[in-house]
C-alpha cells in the first residue's frame, strides 16, 4: 500500500529527530566525524520533510480555492481541561 504524503513527511521528521539525537550522542562521546555525518543526514531529512509539507500546503490551498474559499477554523482548538 502506498504511503500518504502526510505519513511520509511525518516519517522524515521522525528520522531527522532521531539523527539529531544520534549526532548529539556521538558528539558527546567525542566522535565528531560521525556527529557531523549524522547532522548532515538530519538536515537532509528535515529539508525533504519541509518540501513535502510545502507541497501539501499548496495542494490544500488550491483545493480550498476550488471549493470557494478558505476552510472554516475550528473554535475548539484549546478545549478546557
Amino acid at each position: 500500500m502506498p504511503q500518504s504524503t502526510h505519513d511520509r513527511a511525518a516519517e522524515l521528521h521522525n528520522l531527522a529527530a532521531h539523527a539529531h539525537a544520534a549526532a548529539a550522542t556521538a558528539h558527546g562521546k567525542g566522535d565528531h566525524l560521525t556527529a557531523h555525518e549524522l547532522s548532515k543526514q538530519a538536515h537532509e531529512h528535515s529539508m525533504n520533510a519541509h518540501k513535502l509539507a510545502e507541497e501539501l500546503g499548496a495542494k490544500a490551498a488550491s483545493s480550498s480555492k476550488a471549493k470557494g474559499g478558505m476552510p472554516e477554523l475550528r473554535a475548539d482548538l484549546n478545549p478546557p481541561h
